[in-house]
């Protein structure tokens, strides 16, 4: 098999380790810097949480783990999609999405595509041992995630489509964790022969990749659903629709 895009698969000893040196991230990250700081620069706080942790999943050891168990990459996609997309996106400040973006609707089904897509096992082997594909993978993952959360930010948004989005959100990634959790085969070719130094088979890799994408994955979208009913509740019916957290 060629060689994956994070480096050959660590072992529990070397692991710790495993940090990267990767241009192309730290470009990345560069590049979303100077495009916030040229939007406003809002919310400097959770904008460095969120270039950190972007960088820390690029270069830190849970990059390489991704080489060696699907769970790590599971691990990766989750927390770019549900922690580093909604934490940059409530940093922007700028026109608000319901004027400038798709409807809200369609976000949500180009990132649940996107994120279908790329979980494909045969799409997936090619795109982690391909640097091109590796990072469209990476970018449209995040970049739909972006506009996803920003919509959902938005409370000029009625709150029931808001509501609908988040859950359909939680709905059909459940979908995807539960077919990883209940298939009887390893699907993921890529890690048969390296999942056993972590004391699991590939099968095992497999469905804890699906409970990742399955539980956890949920919860900030239900935080979001809930929050924004608490919003909804507390405001006055007239201006339930009025304001941003952009601003």
């Amino acid at each position: 098999m060629d060689q994956v895009y994070c480096g050959p698969p660590p072992t529990p000893q070397t692991l710790a380790w495993a940090w990267q040196y990767d241009p192309v991230a730290i470009g990345l990250c560069i590049v979303l810097v100077a495009l916030h700081f040229r939007t406003g620069g809002g919310r400097p706080a959770v904008f460095s949480l969120g270039i950190g942790l972007l960088a820390l999943l690029f270069l830190s050891p849970l990059c390489a783990l991704t080489s060696a168990l699907f769970a790590g990459r599971a691990l990766h996609h989750v927390l770019l999609i549900a922690i580093v997309a909604p934490l940059l996106a409530m940093a922007y400040r700028g026109p608000g999405p319901a004027r400038t973006l798709l409807p809200l609707g369609w976000i949500a089904v180009l990132q649940a595509g996107i994120l279908w897509f790329w979980h494909v096992p045969a799409v997936y082997e090619r795109a982690i041992v391909s640097a091109p594909l590796y990072w469209l993978m990476q970018l449209s993952l995040l970049g739909s995630g972006y506009l996803l959360w920003r919509a959902v930010l938005d409370r000029r948004q009625p709150t029931g489509t808001v509501l609908f989005v988040l859950l359909g959100t939680i709905v059909q990634m459940g979908m995807l964790g539960a077919l990883l959790v209940f298939a009887g085969t390893p699907l993921y070719a890529a890690h048969f022969g390296t999942t056993q130094v972590f004391g699991m088979s590939p099968l095992d890799d497999q469905q804890l990749a699906g409970l990742i994408m399955w539980v956890p994955a949920a919860l900030p979208y239900l935080a979001a659903a809930l929050y924004r009913v608490s919003l909804s509740l507390a405001e006055p019916a007239s201006t339930r629709r009025a304001g941003a957290w952009f601003g």
